[in-house]
């Protein structure tokens, strides 16, 4: 597997571990709460590129594509 798939696995595996939606499946956040990320700022390192991701993905229409991967 490339290094790219496991970054679309962990979006449909990961929870995100503070705040508001801790203990929520990062695909499965508001997109809201993800724009206000995009305003304020992402936070660094591997969980800001995982925000970033997803909120890219929501933002364009793109959830479908993480379908297949949540049943893994």
């Amino acid at each position: 597997m490339l290094p790219d798939s496991q970054i679309l696995l962990d979006l449909v595996s990961v929870k995100m571990p503070f705040g508001k939606f801790s203990g929520v499946v990062l695909c499965n956040l508001p997109v809201s709460y993800l724009e206000w990320f995009n305003r304020k700022g992402f936070p660094k390192g591997k969980l800001g590129m995982q925000l970033q991701t997803i909120y890219e993905i929501k933002l364009n229409g793109l959830e479908y594509l993480l379908q297949p991967l949540k049943g893994k």
